[in-house]
């Protein structure tokens, strides 16, 4: 017994000296070539995520450029009592809230239906040659995407417009409709971003032990019931995950793209919390208002956080009975 005691307390110490300073160095010394490797994305991470997060302050300031972050006077919680006041508040949010629930029904399922399908497809090179064809706009700017979606529904010489005219049709201008902005957003959305997903969850299927669906071939399962029983049970984790990071970005439309589809006619629609932000914080008329604008970024940030928190209680409720 007592050599036991001794084995186990060895072990312990030994343990607690990996976790020490010198036992990093070590480690350091050992891999360097790892740790520069990590070096620019630690890098970037500290100067653009968690640097920036100390400039948040100014949101319980009357923050001015001449004065600074510590000479400008502190108003303390005068910025968030303002949110509740502003009229125009409740329109951006609403209109936040529609594009990113439209995100959520309607785009998220998309790359999971696609690749389920792409999944079945038996001819290696197909599958291959569908799947980087699909993942290729991922790569492409949101101005070029845009500029491609102005090209095709130009009243003068769009494709789509030309096929109206030929019907007998006038034709739309699609970009100045305030009811068209949406579902051309979530287009381009699903346009840019399916065949990215498609691939997270193409890879959790090919780590699906292959005896299961030999198994459940050999028990008479047709493709349906081989999807719906095996596969779709099997990258559920995957799609939990990608889920809750969708949630997490309920409040985060894209504002590269929301700009630049941006005109005076669909502000109705177009107008949402970060574009709202962007004019408070470069945009006002006399003086920026940074503060007012940093203040309405922290409540969407606290909002999404809390949406994140209760899906990640729901994903852990859904581990714990399998619903598929």
């Amino acid at each position: 017994m007592a050599g036991k005691e001794k084995a186990g307390a060895a072990l312990a110490s030994g343990q607690k000296k990996k976790v020490t300073l010198q036992g990093l160095v070590k480690d350091i010394k050992k891999d360097w070539i790892l740790y520069l490797l990590l070096l620019p994305g630690l890098l970037s991470l500290i100067l653009f995520k968690i640097g920036p997060v100390g400039g948040m302050v100014i949101a319980f300031e009357k923050f001015s450029a001449f004065q600074g972050v510590f000479g400008s006077p502190w108003v303390w919680f005068d910025n968030f009592k303002k949110i509740f006041t502003d009229p125009y508040i409740p329109k951006v949010v609403i209109n936040t809230i529609i594009l990113a629930v439209l995100t959520i029904v309607v785009v998220f399922p998309i790359p999971i239906i696609f690749s389920l399908f792409l999944n079945e497809v038996r001819l290696k090179w197909v599958r291959s040659t569908v799947q980087s064809l699909s993942f290729l706009p991922y790569f492409i700017s949101a101005a070029v995407m845009v500029s491609i979606l102005y090209t095709i529904l130009s009243p003068s010489s769009g494709m789509v417009n030309n096929i109206i005219r030929s019907m007998g049709g006038e034709p739309i201008n699609f970009m100045a409709k305030p009811g068209w902005f949406r579902p051309l957003y979530v287009i381009l959305e699903i346009w840019q971003t399916f065949g990215y997903s498609a691939v997270i969850y193409i890879a959790a299927m090919m780590n699906i032990d292959p005896s299961l669906y030999e198994a459940a071939e050999v028990d008479g399962a047709n493709r349906w019931d081989k999807i719906m029983r095996i596969t779709l049970p099997c990258i559920s984790t995957s799609i939990i995950v990608m889920l809750i990071i969708s949630v997490g970005n309920i409040f985060t439309v894209n504002l590269d793209r929301i700009l630049l589809m941006y005109n005076s006619s669909v502000y109705d629609t177009a107008d949402v919390i970060q574009t709202y932000v962007y004019r408070m914080a470069f945009e006002s008329k006399g003086f920026p208002d940074y503060s007012y604008g940093t203040a309405v970024n922290i409540l969407k940030s606290v909002i999404a956080f809390i949406l994140v928190s209760c899906v990640n209680k729901a994903a852990d409720k859904f581990a714990e009975t399998r619903l598929f």
